[in-house]
């Protein structure tokens, strides 16, 4: 009988807050930050400092780990929209407000690498390490074409004259304006030294800056006015030299403006301004961010006369007469109005120094009264800072560190109830909830290298490089000791079977056995764990992996010798020595019966052991790199592997088979734990993320997944020939060159097939209804049964069903794979599509795709005039129909504004009357009170008169 296994899946990553490989942005409304963590892109609500919303994408068994990885953000200027690149090229766009995947962008082969939205939101431009631009229409979720032409990695992105034009950096040195209207290459830059790393125009659209590993930034004036007409014939004759021009080119978008000197020698990384356009932003491949104070036209020239003014003071003083001729530029003929240079508009303010290297910068689109900007900054330890800019200072307001490690996770390990988690790292100790990732408690420690809970789950003990053993109060997150335990860093540590201690090994070549005491300390009420050590194991080299068997029998030693030593527990008599490995022993573990002994080696090997002889039952080839750590599951023979290669392993160890390989980590493995029912398992990687994988209810088998493995290979050499070194290698583009977007994947296989098999389903039920029609006529009276597998629909109906699932990015690599005798049949469909509201864009597209593919053989084909000449006359009249009920729609639609507006005005017109109203009786009111008190006063005064008249 073939045995059956349980299938473990991904349930849950934590500990990652960004990863350095993205950028991060805020969106539009700037109250949010977007963070790209491994796969995941992060929503963070600024002031709370909290994570709203984790935006995901569902794995497929075709594109896990690292091939998922965010390689760049960009947020639309409409709200709630982002989109998200991918190392795998694919691009997906994103509803922030509903967390969900609007639709997935396939066109790229190489890594997203560049992102960027024009101002209206309705384009996005993207660039790739394949050297391409890809132009996307995101209402219509489908490629509009590919530019082509940049030798190397595109960097960065800007739209240009409301997104008419394009301008790409790549580090083959070169920038390109594009037009995106006819979609060619307007113009060609050159002159930097090294390769451009980033990009960006300011608001008003007047410069473009260029960052690259060049000592300066460039500076360029964007051209608007393209009306100018070919220069004369006499003017192409005239010859200029390399500073002067006798005319410009029309066709011209960038002229050179000027260079500023950089205060840092690192390469720029990223250069954004601000929303509002008086601060630019220079961050270095370091820890430093220089700020830019951008002057406005009235200031730069104030700035320019007095650096003219000042020239001229030093030239009186030198006793010069006149300026000499390469200042006699700067000047007007009338005198008052000088040339603006670039150090006139560009100031630099103040420098930004982080704690740790920057990853990437964002402006936020809104800043508080008092300050001129908010800035946040991605570390690359894991962590992301916000500052506020000031006119002579920059203060740091908030910093989201709490959820992750600032280093890699060098250990995890469970309670005795699997309810907490504990993971270390090199400053710290993370109490984390395991179920649901939240992170509990943070403790300043060492660098932990192990950690084990003590029974009760009240303490925790670590053990750290500087050979020193932490006690952790779990409860109030506080170390209530360190002990000195070892000369040399504490490698391992394993509990005792009856919960009173703990083995450790050193590399200090010692093995030594703690118990557990409860003391109290003079002037404290409360009592608090602390460790004595009881025996001590001298060995003849460093301790790397120490492992207790559950019965309390054996200890098993791992030394830097490559040897695994097995003792006596009680009596630290020696048993056996386990020989084989080519290489240290890096992880070890004892089954729970005591029968079995695995151990994992730098290289790269699982071996099984029987612990009754010594004997080595099998050695397996586990992983591609170092196997850092394996587990048993408790009361089985099942057990698990990570390496550095990235792989988390399923093996049984009674068949010597592989069960599963699981995917997800995108860097080394170093740590792996593994509940007490086995229902789920923890992993710790170097990219800081803690992961989760969960057993479920599905069942597998060995075969099946071998055949999986073998099928995914294949389709991986397939789908990605631009990985594939056995692929011929693509001919560079021409330059300027444009191409579809969209590129063949599996999906657009599978369409392709689902079209042809409904066109052949069609024919055979149209064929049948003929021959059913043609009895009818002959007198046969025969019953026409209606085909099941049509769905209850026609065939026309059923076609056009198949050809509605096609996703709209895929429809014209989908509609490319159709062979010429199917496209015809589908030309023959469309007529009567094409009476179908609703669907006139999809029968355009259509047949436009089609006539480009197979123009030749379509006016070759007699049958097909007939078809092509009735679509002319239909689909002409059914846009126009499109055409005239959007305009009328978008007139409705600016009357009904105008009402409102109208209504508006209305309403604020009666709220002014009423005001109005309001303030006159006040005021009426408020002049009879003041004559009631003048009259009061005449009466008193009167009233005086009178009695000092009787008594006169």
């Amino acid at each position: 009988m073939v045995k059956a296994y349980l299938r473990y899946e991904p349930a849950a990553s934590f500990g990652v807050i960004v990863s350095g490989d993205s950028n991060i942005a805020y969106d539009s409304t700037g109250k949010l930050l977007l963070a790209a963590a491994l796969e995941k892109v992060g929503v963070w609500h600024v002031r709370q400092g909290v994570c709203g919303k984790t935006l995901a994408p569902v794995l497929s068994s075709t594109s896990r780990g690292p091939a998922l990885a965010v390689t760049s953000i960009a947020a639309s200027p409409s709200p709630s929209l982002i989109a998200s690149g991918y190392a795998d090229g694919s691009i997906r766009i994103w509803d922030s407000e509903k967390g969900t995947c609007e639709t997935t962008l396939n066109g790229h082969k190489g890594a997203v690498t560049a992102l960027r939205y024009n101002r209206l939101g309705s384009l996005l431009a993207s660039g790739s390490k394949d050297n391409d631009i890809i132009l996307w229409d995101v209402v219509g979720e489908a490629g509009l074409f590919r530019l082509r032409g940049h030798r190397d990695q595109v960097t960065d992105l800007v739209f240009l004259d409301s997104g008419k034009k394009l301008v790409s950096s790549s580090k083959d040195k070169f920038l390109r304006a594009w037009d995106l209207d006819t979609q060619h290459c307007m113009q060609i830059i050159s002159g930097h030294h090294s390769e451009i790393w980033s990009i960006d125009i300011d608001p008003e659209e007047r410069y473009l800056v260029t960052g690259s590993a060049d000592p300066e930034l460039r500076f360029y004036m964007i051209k608007h006015d393209f009306t100018r007409q070919e220069p004369l014939a006499s003017e192409k004759k005239t010859v200029t030299s390399d500073k002067e021009t006798s005319y410009e080119n029309k066709w011209e978008v960038l002229k050179q403006f000027g260079e500023i000197q950089r205060q840092s020698k690192d390469r720029v990384a990223t250069l954004r301004f601000n929303k509002s356009g008086n601060l630019l932003a220079c961050q270095v491949a370091g820890k430093t961010v220089e700020i830019f104070r951008v002057l406005d036209e009235s200031e730069s020239k104030r700035k320019a006369k007095r650096r003219i003014h000042r020239k001229k003071e030093k030239k009186a003083l030198k006793g010069a007469v006149e300026m000499e001729n390469g200042d006699a530029n700067v000047v007007a003929e009338d005198g008052s109005c000088p040339v603006v240079t670039v150090p006139d508009v560009f100031k630099l303010l103040q420098t930004l120094r982080a704690s740790k290297k920057i990853s990437s910068i964002s402006f936020s689109p809104i800043s508080s009264k008092s300050s001129l900007a908010t800035l946040a900054l991605s570390l690359n330890n894991n962590l992301l800072e916000i500052y506020s800019i000031e006119s002579s200072s920059t203060t740091r307001t908030s910093t989201i560190e709490l959820q992750g490690h600032r280093s890699d996770v060098r250990s995890v390990t469970l309670s005795s109830d699997n309810t907490l988690l504990m993971s270390t790292s090199h400053s710290a100790i993370k109490i984390w909830n395991s179920s649901t990732g939240s992170c509990l408690r943070t403790i300043d420690s060492g660098y932990g290298l192990c950690g084990l809970f003590v029974p009760g789950n009240k303490y925790a003990v670590i053990g750290t490089k500087g050979g020193t053993i932490e006690i952790v109060d779990v409860r109030s997150g506080t170390c209530v000791e360190v002990v000195e335990a070892h000369g040399g860093s504490v490698q391992s540590i394993a509990p005792t079977p009856d919960g009173s201690g703990f083995v450790t090994g050193s590399a200090d070549h010692d093995v030594k056995f703690w118990e557990y005491q409860t003391i109290r300390k003079p002037g404290q009420d409360a009592k608090h764990l602390t460790v004595s050590p009881t025996r001590n194991l001298k060995m003849n080299d460093d301790v790397l992996v120490v492992a207790v068997s559950s019965d309390g029998k054996h200890i098993a030693l791992a030394l830097l010798d490559c040897t695994v030593k097995v003792f006596f527990m009680d009596s630290l008599k020696f048993f056996i020595s386990l020989y084989g490995h080519k290489l240290p022993v890096l992880c070890m573990d004892i089954s729970s019966d005591g029968d079995l002994l695995v151990s994992g080696s730098a290289d790269k090997n699982l071996k099984i052991w029987g612990l009754d002889f010594g004997d080595c039952h099998k050695s397996l080839f586990a992983h591609a790199d170092s196997v850092m750590a394996v587990k048993f599951v408790r009361n089985t023979h099942y057990m698990f592997s990570v390496g550095k290669d990235r792989l988390v392993k399923y093996w049984d160890a009674d068949k010597f088979e592989l069960l599963l390989t699981l995917e997800g980590h995108h860097a080394e493995v170093w740590c792996l734990s593994v509940s007490n029912r086995g229902d789920y398992l923890v992993t710790g990687s170097h990219d800081r993320s803690i992961r989760r994988w969960d057993r479920t209810e599905e069942p597998f088998f060995i075969e099946e997944e071998k055949e999986k493995r073998l099928e995914e290979m294949f389709e991986s050499d397939i789908d990605n020939p631009f990985e594939n070194r056995y692929a011929p290698k693509e001919e560079l583009p021409e330059d300027g060159a444009t191409a579809i977007a969209g590129k063949k994947t599996q999906e657009t296989l599978t369409a392709t097939d689902s079209i042809i098999d409904a066109l052949d389903m069609a024919e055979a039920e149209l064929k049948r209804i003929t021959e059913h029609e043609e009895e009818i006529s002959m007198g046969r009276n025969a019953d026409l049964r209606p085909n099941i597998l049509l769905l209850g629909l026609s065939p026309s109906e059923y076609v056009l069903r198949a050809l509605s699932n096609v996703h709209t990015n895929d429809l014209e690599q989908t509609l490319m794979a159709l062979p010429f005798s199917d496209a015809l049949k589908l030309l023959s469909y469309l007529k009567d599509w094409a009476s179908i509201p609703d669907k006139i864009e999809l029968v355009c597209r259509v047949a436009t795709v089609l006539l480009q593919l197979h123009h030749y053989q379509l006016i070759s084909t007699v049958a097909a005039r007939p078809i092509l000449t009735h679509l002319k006359d239909i689909l002409h009249a059914r846009v126009r129909e499109c055409k005239d009920t959007l305009g009328f729609n978008l007139a409705a639609m600016d009357h009904l504004k105008q009402l409102m507006a109208q209504r508006s005005e209305a309403l604020f017109m009666d709220a002014k009357a009423r005001l109005l109203e309001i303030r006159s009786q006040y005021e009426r009111r408020f002049e009879a009170r003041s004559e009631t008190k003048t009259e009061k006063r005449k009466r008193k005064k009167q009233k005086k008169s009178d009695s000092e008249h009787v008594w006169s």
